[in-house]
This record gives structure tokens, C-alpha cells and sequence, in this order.
């Protein structure tokens, strides 16, 4: 047995790869299927193309996806959790659970897909702003 992908469904593709991008994933290959009406990207972090996901976006649904937790969540272990979390932070996205113990935070899609993000090796030192941050939402 071999994982292949994890898929979420994605009301935005444009949006949703920027968030993806700004995780440091990268689109690997797209598919458009015409006659199926949707689209399928899957992405990657840079050295590790077995662990994929799949964006699929269904060109005709209306509105967003609701309960992106209901599968529970996407893991990447990172450099830096700090620096992940400061630049997504710089760039608009909301840090729902902060690194405060320099271990793990999460974060969400545009459609709601909790993200956690876990330091590589051991936690780093707590530090400011992280360690003081709340929740926010859920994660």
C-alpha cells in the first residue's frame, strides 16, 4: 500500500493555491476535464512529490464548502514555525491557533481546511508575538 494524495474540495482554485503556495507547496500538475466539469491540481512541498494534494474544484458549484474539519486536517512539518507563521500572518491569513509553545499552530483554507503546521525536530523557544496570542476560531 502507498499513500497517494489527500483531496479537498475548493470553491476558489486561484485563492486556494495562493494560500497552498504561501504553505511552500507547489502545483505539481493540473487537469481540466471538460466534459466532467471539473478541475484537478495536485500540489506538493519541493522534495517530498509523494505527499499530494489534490485541489479539486467542481466548475459549477455555487457558494463555498462548509465543515472543512469534518475529515480533521493536513499536517506539514516546517523549517521555521515561526517564519511559516509570520509569513502567512504578512499576507492576510489568520494564524487560528499561534505557536505559542514553538511546536505547532493551525491555520485555515479560504474553504475552511484546518492546516497544522509542526516544527521540525524540537520545539523552539517560546517567543513574541507567539507566545502571548489567542486562539482565534477554531482550528
Amino acid at each position: 500500500m502507498k499513500y497517494l494524495h489527500t483531496m479537498v474540495r475548493v470553491s476558489d482554485p486561484a485563492e486556494s493555491l495562493r494560500f497552498f503556495e504561501l504553505l511552500g507547496l507547489r502545483e505539481l500538475r493540473r487537469h481540466d476535464h471538460e466534459q466532467g466539469r471539473f478541475t484537478l491540481i495536485f500540489l506538493a512541498a519541493p522534495g517530498d512529490e509523494d505527499a499530494q494534494v489534490e485541489l479539486t474544484h467542481n466548475w459549477d458549484h455555487e457558494g463555498g464548502y462548509e465543515g472543512g474539519r469534518n475529515f480533521g486536517h493536513l499536517a506539514y512539518r516546517v523549517g521555521d514555525i515561526y517564519e511559516v507563521c509570520r509569513r502567512l500572518m504578512d499576507q492576510g491569513v489568520t494564524i487560528n491557533r499561534p505557536p505559542r509553545d514553538g511546536r505547532m499552530a493551525f491555520v485555515r483554507s479560504p474553504d475552511g481546511i484546518s492546516v497544522e503546521l509542526l516544527q521540525e525536530g524540537e520545539a523552539l523557544p517560546p517567543a513574541e508575538p507567539w507566545a502571548s496570542m489567542e486562539n482565534v476560531g477554531t482550528w
